[in-house]
């Protein structure tokens, strides 16, 4: 999981939410148009491209729309674009039963306690990937019950998601091989950094 600094919502969908009155009220369920064109085109950008859990890479038409905090049990939350994340489509949710998770995986779940959340900082420090690539809690016992929690309810540690991370680390080793320890440190920064596109 990587850290996303959310940035000011779209103007489009301000200006959208001040249109209320007291014979309309906005909604989740009528944001459509620009306005949700917006939050998409706002939301890949600012997660540089990739799932808010699980590190795919996504596109517009590959993710949704996910609420940290379920519109369910927080609607008052459900237009604040803070609790708004672009999740992987994470497989059908429909028969043929496919391996789901992220977004929806997670489905209804949140709990304050428990869910390492993509938009608190430190969030990378209660993971650690194994060369398999599986995703493990860190060796902190104080992180470790959450990031236990999060793995499971997210669904991170399927079949799919851990080839997709073996195959991702096997590319790096083999690139490598020959470099100095200062190399490898510099390829570790440019990873860590958005390329032209922002991706």
């Amino acid at each position: 999981m990587k850290y996303i600094k959310k940035g000011e919502e779209p103007e489009s969908l301000t200006t959208w939410k001040e249109l209320a009155n007291e014979d309309w009220t906005p909604s989740y369920d009528l944001l459509s148009g620009r306005e949700k064109t917006d939050v998409y085109n706002a939301l890949l950008q600012e997660q540089g491209f990739i799932c808010c859990y699980c590190g795919m890479r996504i596109t517009r038409e590959t993710c949704h729309i996910e609420h940290l905090k379920p519109r369910s049990t927080h609607p008052y939350l459900a237009l604040e674009y803070r609790n708004m994340l672009a999740s992987c489509q994470g497989e059908s949710e429909t028969p043929p039963p496919k391996p789901v998770h992220c977004g929806h995986k997670k489905g209804e779940w949140y709990d304050e306690n428990l869910m390492v959340s993509p938009i608190e900082a430190n969030c990378a420090d209660f993971f650690k990937y194994t060369g398999s690539g599986e995703i493990q809690p860190t060796d902190d016992p104080d992180k470790q019950a959450a990031a236990k929690e999060t793995i499971e309810s997210l669904g991170l540690n399927i079949n799919k998601l851990q080839r997709m991370r073996r195959k991702a680390i096997d590319k790096i080793l083999i690139g490598i091989e020959d470099y100095t320890n200062e190399e490898i440190q510099q390829l570790a920064v440019r990873y860590d950094r958005p390329d032209a596109e922002g991706k």
